[in-house]
């Protein structure tokens, strides 16, 4: 771009641009302004959806099952609640853990050799998972 005198005008997020710099200082205040409870929530929630169409489980499920990938997915979601349920309370932690038992439980359903009972995804840390 440029203006009537033939100078290149700086675009937004370009080094000689300031608007960049303004939008990450605006974006920085804007996450300082949500609570921890609310972050961490959200982060479980994105995990459980991804384990879960991983797992078969959403819409068109076969095409995207990958048991090895929600393996990895499950086990941060559990190390992800068991870390931070003392944090965010039983009424947060709650679901959070029925979400995962349950994603825990579809898991072992879905493979074609379940693990032994305390060896499924994420079950170093909430113990063994029986339906």
């Amino acid at each position: 771009m440029s203006d009537d005198s033939g100078t290149p005008t700086p675009s937004p997020g370009t080094a000689g641009g300031t608007a960049g710099a303004a939008d990450f200082e605006t974006m920085t205040r804007d996450i300082a302004d949500v609570p921890a409870v609310e972050v961490i929530t959200t982060v479980a929630v994105h995990l459980m959806s991804s384990a879960a169409v991983n797992l078969g489980l959403a819409e068109g499920g076969e095409d995207h099952k990958d048991l090895d990938e929600a393996r990895k997915l499950i086990q941060a979601l559990a190390g992800l609640v068991t870390a931070a349920a003392t944090e965010i309370g039983s009424y947060h932690a709650a679901p959070l853990r029925d979400g995962l038992k349950s994603l825990q439980l579809a898991f072992r359903e879905a493979s074609a050799v379940p693990d032994e009972p305390g060896q499924g995804p994420g079950e170093k840390f909430t113990g063994p998972v029986i339906g």
